[in-house]
């Protein structure tokens, strides 16, 4: 007997049935719409794929999602996904997070996830500011942030969240922007693909707390020398007429202008593909307004995966003592008495 053709899902078959809960006008729902977009396309199926969040306004996506979910702890996204990826790697994992779940009380945990190359989409929503709470600075929010808890300004250095990622070795760094959709939905594909630990962050708007935040990267009529669209093996060109582009002056980035004298060859070539995170890490270090900030992909690179790894350590146990006895074990080694 043949066995039936499984369907084939759109779009809105990956949607549940709650009622979307954020603002109006919340680049969240860009971000949404674009998933399930993405698996739809991928053809990816809703019973193999799991989201998993913390706490935040980003953290309510797995009711949204008409696949399994998990909406855990502040900040323990990753460990949890970590738990779920190692006891059923035929799983696909996602964790939603915003830039105070994931890089304040969640460092920790994001950096462990990260070094070790655990096979899960980590999709960082980063608005610059505590949405949920009603408006307190955040991990990434600007030195001089006036916020409610932060009235003279904020002195805290801020995180960058794809050098902390390419610092911890991320095998995939990628950036896009909420707006951004067409590329929004490519990066977000890509991230899927790759094998090991991927790592998105979503340029955001809080339209309530911190709206116009990334309005340089998002206004028509400046966002083009603001940002530049790196691509694998392409020369570093930006602007609205495509005459500016970047190349290294020593260990340092500048900005030129092409013509007088300058051509493409004399340009940085991106390769995201590069085994030393060097390039990429330089990259990450471009900010506005000093520099155009990159979106796309920073590093997209094979390693050894570590849920991978233990499944064998596991099976090659199982192997060696097949017979093990859990008794046997508790009572080896160092034991003692205490009376």
């Amino acid at each position: 007997m043949a066995s039936a053709e499984l369907p084939v899902l759109k779009a809105s078959d990956f949607a549940s049935d709650q009622d979307v809960r954020w603002c109006p006008g919340c680049g969240d729902y860009a971000i949404l719409a674009q998933m399930k977009k993405v698996m739809a396309t991928m053809g990816m199926e809703r019973e193999k794929t799991v989201f998993v969040s913390g706490i935040g306004c980003s953290s309510r996506f797995p009711y949204y999602m008409n696949t399994y979910g998990m909406h855990s702890i502040h900040g323990r996204a990753p460990a949890f996904a970590t738990g779920i990826k190692s006891t059923r790697p035929d799983l696909t994992v996602f964790v939603i997070t915003g830039d105070g779940d994931a890089l304040s009380i969640g460092g920790n945990h994001f950096m462990h996830a990260i070094r070790r190359n655990v096979d899960i989409n980590i999709i960082l929503f980063n608005n610059r500011i505590y949405g949920l709470t009603k408006g307190q600075y955040s991990p990434t929010s600007e030195i001089g942030k006036v916020t409610k808890s932060t009235p003279m300004g904020s002195i805290d250095n801020p995180v960058n969240p794809i050098s902390l990622a390419i610092g911890c070795e991320a095998a995939f760094v990628a950036r896009s922007v909420d707006v951004h959709i067409k590329h929004l939905g490519e990066t977000l594909k890509r991230a899927a693909q790759h094998k090991g630990v991927s790592f998105v962050e979503i340029y955001q708007n809080c339209n309530v707390f911190n709206d116009g935040a990334f309005s340089y990267a998002t206004d028509k009529a400046i966002k083009s020398d603001n940002v530049i669209e790196i691509e694998h093996g392409k020369p570093l060109i930006f602007g609205k007429n495509r005459d500016k582009g970047i190349r290294l002056n020593g260990m340092q980035p500048e900005v030129v202008e092409l013509g007088k004298g300058i051509t493409e060859d004399d340009l940085l070539f991106h390769d995201e593909q590069a085994p030393e995170p060097t390039l990429a890490y330089l990259l990450s270090r471009m900010r506005h307004p000093e520099f155009p900030e990159p979106i796309g992909i920073l590093r997209a690179v094979d390693a050894p995966k570590y849920d991978q790894q233990l499944n064998d350590q596991l099976a090659l146990a199982k192997e060696q003592k097949p017979n093990a006895d859990i008794d046997e074990l508790f009572n080896s080694g160092d034991t003692w008495t205490v009376e």
